[in-house]
């Protein structure tokens, strides 16, 4: 039988990132000893005390039916996150949802129509593009690559790029996979362009509680951004939980009302047992996330020690776990290799927008960032 698919379907790829995790996961199927730099999941156990909060909320019987957008006492300990980031949000216009990338596609949808423009920041996460295609939105692309992915030196092309036109603003500080973390300066000149366009601007800070010396502002704290940002965030990466998927959004109540009903129409909820293991990272969980953010940072420092002394520069992450590094033109054809003869997976920077570039994690351990390094060198990568 021949199946003919929705047009919407065939308007995107699948994801990149995946794509080479799941190839590097087939070598080591085979055998071959793969240093995986290409996934964004911290090594570290999920906290512990985490998991025993899942475990008593298993024996407790909360093993049903969630209120669809989330438990109360979840979306207030959210509510109260958010309001320590200085954003007034109240605990009814928060979705909690099976990860930060249901919020994103739940937003998205909400919002975007046929033909309407959504604006993104190069380089962007792979998941932007094919949400805002799935939903039948265009995109206009701004470029920071070329100052080292610094926000600032780029609002003139974004002042040039954005218009009366453009519906949505995605950004996100710090970045994937940039690493990046956008000043107040940069900030509000977005600030400035959403106010002056009426555009709404979704502030995704999945990477917000993982900086170096840098400060990750929440860009709905900004004045005249309250409610016209919707701020996204979610527990995999601070916390360690990407297999847990548990993420949130809050924003404007009307929008809340709107993406409520593709969230209780697609996934009814997020799981029931493991919210209330959020409330528990929401809570109890601040020395943990310093612990592995100082490890990421003597990470990022070791990597750009160590490309330095292969003769590349590299810019320096301020967040995140991630770093662009610069590689032939043919950046899809430089991963492939350095995968098929060093062993290392990368993701080609043209999956985020910027060719040019591979994105490596420094989400592994000390010992095998040095392996992938001194392979990539062997085989003339670097």
């Amino acid at each position: 039988m021949s199946m003919d698919f929705a047009a919407r379907v065939e308007r995107v790829e699948p994801s990149a990132t995946l794509a080479i995790s799941d190839a590097a996961s087939e070598l080591e199927a085979e055998g071959v000893d793969v240093v995986d730099l290409s996934v964004g999941e911290p090594d570290f156990p999920t906290p512990e005390n985490v998991v025993q909060a899942a475990k008593d909320a298993m024996d407790a019987g909360h093993t049903g039916y969630a209120p669809s957008n989330g438990i109360p006492e979840l979306k207030e300990a959210i509510a109260a996150k958010l309001a320590d980031d200085g954003l007034d949000y109240d605990p009814d216009q928060v979705i909690v949802t099976p990860g930060g990338k249901q919020g994103l596609y739940e937003i998205i949808n909400a919002l975007i129509d046929d033909g309407d423009e959504v604006a993104l920041l190069d380089p962007a996460w792979v998941s932007y593009e094919a949400m805002v295609k799935l939903s039948g939105g265009s995109l206009t692309r701004v470029d920071t690559a070329k100052h080292d992915f610094s926000l600032e030196p780029a609002l003139d092309d974004l002042a040039a790029a954005v218009s009366d036109d453009t519906e949505l603003l995605v950004v996100n500080s710090p970045g994937n996979p940039h690493g990046a973390v956008y000043s107040r300066e940069a900030l509000e000149g977005v600030r400035d362009l959403a106010v002056e366009h009426d555009i709404l601007v979704i502030s995704d800070e999945i990477y917000k509680e993982i900086t170096y010396g840098a400060e990750a502002i929440s860009l709905g704290t900004l004045d005249g951004m309250g409610d016209r940002t919707i701020t996204l965030n979610g527990f995999s990466k601070a916390y360690s939980m990407t297999g847990w998927r548990l993420g949130y959004f809050a924003g404007p109540e009307e929008l809340v009302s709107q993406a409520g009903k593709i969230h209780s129409h697609s996934v009814s909820s997020a799981v029931n047992f493991v919210q209330h293991a959020g409330v528990e990272a929401l809570e109890n969980c601040d020395e943990a996330v310093a612990e592995m953010t100082e490890a990421f940072e003597a990470r990022r420092d070791m990597l750009v020690d160590l490309f330095a002394d292969h003769g590349v520069d590299v810019a320096v992450p301020e967040g995140a776990f991630y770093m662009m590094l610069p590689v032939d033109d043919d950046d899809a054809a430089w991963c492939q290799g350095a995968i098929d003869e060093a062993h290392v997976a990368t993701v080609p920077g043209s999956a985020f927008g910027t060719p040019g570039y591979a994105r490596l994690s420094y989400a592994a351990s000390e010992e095998r960032l040095r392996e992938g390094v001194e392979r990539l060198a062997e085989h003339g990568y670097i």
